[in-house]
Parts: structure tokens; sequence; C-alpha cells
């Protein structure tokens, strides 16, 4: 059987940003049957669509750098695909690029190995987080407790935090931009935020980009490595 491997990238904003991932992903598998789209199916008692989101997102998190892959059956036109995917979801979905892919390469899950975001924190003027930022910046080690199956443990995730600077003054808060590790040593914007300050208030999070590394450059999912992808991972200190 001749199949087509796609990987789509999405937006998601405004109020669709409180629905689940889980709930996600229902949509989009409503949203392409309604587009007759030829998705492949598991096998077994409980056939499946075969669709294959990145990593969860945060409920009430908005992101411009969303992904999911999807096997067809039958290869389709990709370039009409995000026009009219986007019009068969609920507004706050936009489908921004469709590719295919190889079969058999690493999962989103597996290849994604950090996160740009934008996070807006209250509870603090902006030389406070400044300060709190020069701090968490200039240690050596972060240890953080977490819960590990079922059992507290203490990681230290000073290795996931790539960057971190202040963008400025929102109209409640700041603006900050983090870059963010997704692998053996991750960490959430909560979690950052909860060491920069115990008093400090989590406000709007958007998650801006998503990188993964392909022949040892730097890429995002839907862009192979070249000329205008390529750049040093280089660790903050």
């Amino acid at each position: 059987m001749t199949t087509q491997h796609v990987r789509i990238r999405y937006t998601k904003q405004g109020r669709i940003r409180f629905v689940s991932h889980r709930d996600v992903a229902r949509l989009f598998e409503r949203a392409m049957r309604r587009l007759h789209l030829p998705v492949a199916f598991t096998e077994g008692f409980s056939p499946r669509p075969k669709l294959s989101f990145g990593l969860a997102l945060t409920v009430a998190h908005e992101s411009e750098a969303e992904y999911l892959d999807v096997e067809l059956t039958q290869a389709i036109d990709l370039e009409s695909l995000p026009i009219e995917l986007t019009a068969a979801l609920p507004d706050g979905f936009v489908v921004e690029a469709a590719i295919a892919i190889e079969p058999g390469c690493a999962s989103l899950q597996q290849a994604i190995v950090s996160c740009e975001w934008s996070i807006e924190i209250f509870g603090a003027a902006e030389p406070e987080i400044c300060a709190a930022i020069e701090r968490v910046m200039a240690a050596p080690e972060l240890p953080m407790e977490r819960i590990r199956k079922g059992k507290p443990t203490v990681a230290d995730v000073r290795p996931a935090l790539l960057h971190l600077e202040v963008v400025g003054p929102t109209s409640d808060g700041v603006e900050l931009a983090a870059h963010l590790a997704t692998e053996s040593v991750s960490l959430r914007p909560a979690e950052l935020v909860d060491l920069l300050g115990t008093d400090l208030i989590e406000g709007k999070v958007r998650r801006r980009k998503q990188w993964m590394i392909v022949d040892g450059a730097r890429c995002e999912p839907v862009s192979p490595p070249g000329s205008s992808t390529r750049h040093a991972l280089v660790r903050a200190s």
C-alpha cells in the first residue's frame, strides 16, 4: 500500500487555549473526517487514526508552533491542506504548513530538544525580576523536587535553562523570553517562575518555537537544516 507521511504545523491561540491536549486530538480527527482525508488506521479491536502529536501544551498556554504527524493511505496535494484544515477546525487554530516526511523518521516526541517561550509574570518590578534572572543564570546548580513514580526526588534543572532574559513590561507585568530544554532534563514555564521567586505569578504564556537537531543543525520540525536554519547550540551561562 502506498502511504504518505505528513507533518503539520499549526497555532493555538485565543479561547481555544483552554482546550486540553486530548481534546485537540479529537478536534483534528473530526476535521480530517470532514475533509475526507485518507487517514490510515491502526489494526486491532479498536482502530485509531494514525495521528502523532508533539509535546503536550499546558491548558491555558498559547502556541505559535505546534506540530502533528499523520499517516495517509494515499498521497494528496499538500499545498491546499493548510487552508482547508484551518477552515474545518474551530476558531483559534491556524494550520500554517504541511510537508511530506520520510517514513520511519523520529517521532515529534523524540525529535524535539528544546522550546522557546514568552512568559508573562506578575508580582515584582522589572529590576527585581532582572536580579532574579541573574541569580538563576549564575547558579551552577538548580535543584528542584519532583515526584517520580510516586516518590519525591531532587533533580538539577540548571542544564535545562538554556537562555532567559527580560523582554520588557506588559500592561500588568513583565514579559520574559526563555529557551528551555525538553530532553532528559526538562523545565516547564511554571517551574521556571517558581525558581525566580515563590511570590511571582504566571501570566500569559506562549510557546514561540520548537527545535530539533538534524545532522548537527538546529531546525524547526517542518524545515530541513540549511543555510537559513543553522544555529549554534550554545548553553547560556
